[in-house]
């Protein structure tokens, strides 16, 4: 999904959304137009997430479009929801836009899944061993930007623990948890905190052990994040410039099956903590 200046991307996937529903229906943007009683440049700025757009205008596109899926138009209708500023606004100032809208894609999730092979998923991190990470970015960043990004992300992980509950599961490769950012003090710490949060009724922790052998995915790590219907789920891949966010039908379909594939060769969550904690005892 390309990115405009100034919108989020809650305001660009309602756009998008609205232009697979025209697409689907077989209208031009000037034929969408004419149907609501405007210039077609209203539909374009609707489209790109330029224009504000009412839930009840939603639903009078999606008539036009002939949509007869009722749980998707109702979870459009929601993403309009005014131009209010969420927590993640006080950083926009401080840190690039894709994390910034990544907190937001979090905010309205109605569920989360993550897959990692190296690194400790970022809702799951101690302040020291997050710390430690942001100390070997490259180029190197200040020690401003670094406490920027700190705050950034513990408050990220403020979802596992808000009403209402997010469902949340992280699948971990067991050589993630075996990388001692920080220092050995510091991984048993790490440790002892996935090992805490991970009994939380809402979170899920299931670690993949080294005798699995392969694994799907080739270790590229990502977030899958479930939307109000699955037609609004989206990835998003960790990548050397930052963030990378899918949400094209095929791609979805290719996350969940790699999910669900690392899922059936992990441990289950006893047995996952059971590990975790012979690898703390062992660093």
């Amino acid at each position: 999904m390309a990115g405009s200046a100034g919108l989020t991307l809650r305001q660009r996937r309602l756009g998008v959304e609205l232009r697979k529903l025209r697409d689907r229906a077989g209208l031009t943007s000037t034929a969408a137009a004419q149907l609501l009683g405007g210039p077609q440049a209203r539909i374009s700025n609707i489209e790109a997430g330029r224009y504000a757009v009412s839930a009840d205008r939603v639903r009078a596109l999606a008539r036009h479009y002939s949509c007869t899926d009722a749980e998707l138009v109702d979870a459009l209708a929601d993403m309009t929801g005014g131009r209010s500023r969420g927590w993640w606004d006080e950083y926009r100032e401080y840190l690039p836009s894709a994390l910034i809208d990544l907190a937001e894609l979090e905010h309205y999730a109605a569920g989360l899944r993550v897959g990692l092979t190296i690194h400790i998923p970022a809702l799951l991190q101690t302040t020291d061993h997050a710390r430690a990470l942001f100390r070997e970015v490259v180029p190197a960043l200040r020690q401003d930007e670094i406490e920027h990004r700190l705050s950034f992300r513990i408050r990220r992980q403020k979802i596992l623990h808000e009403e209402p509950h997010i469902p949340y599961t992280a699948i971990i490769h067991e050589a993630a948890l075996r990388m001692q950012f920080g220092g050995a003090e510091v991984s048993r710490a790490q440790l002892a905190h996935i090992t805490e949060v991970s009994r939380l009724e809402n979170v899920s922790v299931h670690v993949i052990p080294f005798e699995q052998g392969g694994f799907p995915g080739n270790g590229q790590p990502f977030d899958y994040v479930h939307g109000a219907v699955p037609q609004l789920d989206t990835v998003q891949l960790d990548v050397h410039h930052g963030c990378e966010f899918l949400d094209s039908e095929a791609q979805l379909i290719k996350y969940r099956t790699v999910l669900a594939r690392m899922e059936a060769i992990a441990l289950p969550e006893a047995a996952s903590r059971d590990l975790i904690h012979r690898i703390s005892r062992s660093i």
